[in-house]
């Protein structure tokens, strides 16, 4: 039987819906052997889950999801096998994790300016211990009756240019390559979609050692054409589901978009070139 290899997913200590022991089990269930759990700006999921990982038999790849910017446009960059008890590693996210609840409370100022009555209190209620997103104000929407779905919220609101929008505070490409590789990790282009190759050839060029090839949102040309570039320029590829659970209504990914252990056994190879 074929070994799966998930390196992409999200727990409730940022916008996913599952607890990190939850997760694990699904994945299990799931067939998945090797885990990553990314969550955005946040390892804080990683020792729990190694755990129950460890009594499952799922082994978790400890992972991290930062945003970047590059010439004004979102980038985001996946972080493997990062030491989570590093100190800067630490520093920054911390960082990011208050940026969050301070972006959260100018979306929520613009959603007040539209007539809507939300709070802050009502967001960071609703996150509890996560790193606060878009996602977690998109819930109280929908239970406030403001919006009839999950997707509306974002749909009319909250997606980027709507009328509550609100930028990140981004670092660039290379902060977010050092930070990574300073806690012994390996950065990657996470779902490049449809980013244009001109692009993607300045994240190599900045450090990234890889790039997500399997992703829910790549049709199999984008596939063949990411697994070229990897291959042309040396990089490492890596592959998963962008699993979140609840409203996002994608449980029919986990399982579904997965990589081999061929893939993890490349990475370790480089961290180990690294360290000599």
């Amino acid at each position: 039987m074929k070994r799966k290899v998930d390196l992409h997913s999200h727990t409730n200590y940022s916008d996913g819906f599952y607890s990190p022991e939850d997760l694990v089990h699904k994945a299990k269930d799931a067939e998945i052997d090797i885990l990553s759990i990314t969550d955005h700006d946040s390892v804080n999921a990683i020792e729990e889950a190694t755990k129950i990982g460890e009594k499952l038999g799922v082994e978790i790849i400890p992972g991290v999801e930062i945003s970047s910017d590059l010439r004004g446009a979102e980038v985001h960059i996946l972080g493997y096998f990062v030491d989570i008890e590093n100190k800067e590693l630490a520093h920054y996210l911390t960082f990011f994790r208050e940026e969050r609840v301070r972006r959260a409370a100018r979306i929520v100022e613009k959603l007040n300016n539209l007539g809507f009555e939300i709070t802050l209190d009502d967001v960071l209620e609703k996150a509890k211990n996560s790193a606060v997103g878009r996602p977690h104000i998109a819930q109280v929407m929908l239970e406030k009756e403001i919006v009839n779905s999950y997707f509306e919220a974002f749909n009319r609101y909250i997606k980027n240019g709507g009328p509550a929008y609100e930028r990140k505070v981004h670092l660039s490409p290379q902060s977010a390559f050092k930070i990574i590789s300073d806690a012994g990790g390996l950065s990657f282009i996470a779902h490049p979609g449809h980013m244009p190759e001109s692009m993607i050839k300045e994240l190599i060029d900045a450090g990234a050692d890889g790039i997500e090839v399997i992703h829910p949102s790549h049709s199999r040309e984008l596939i063949r054409f990411y697994r070229g570039i990897v291959n042309e320029y040396f990089l490492l590829e890596s592959g998963g589901s962008d699993f979140h659970g609840g409203k996002r209504e994608d449980d029919s990914k986990f399982g579904k978009f997965f990589t081999t252990p061929i893939v993890v056994d490349a990475m370790r190879t480089r961290l180990l070139k690294n360290s000599a």
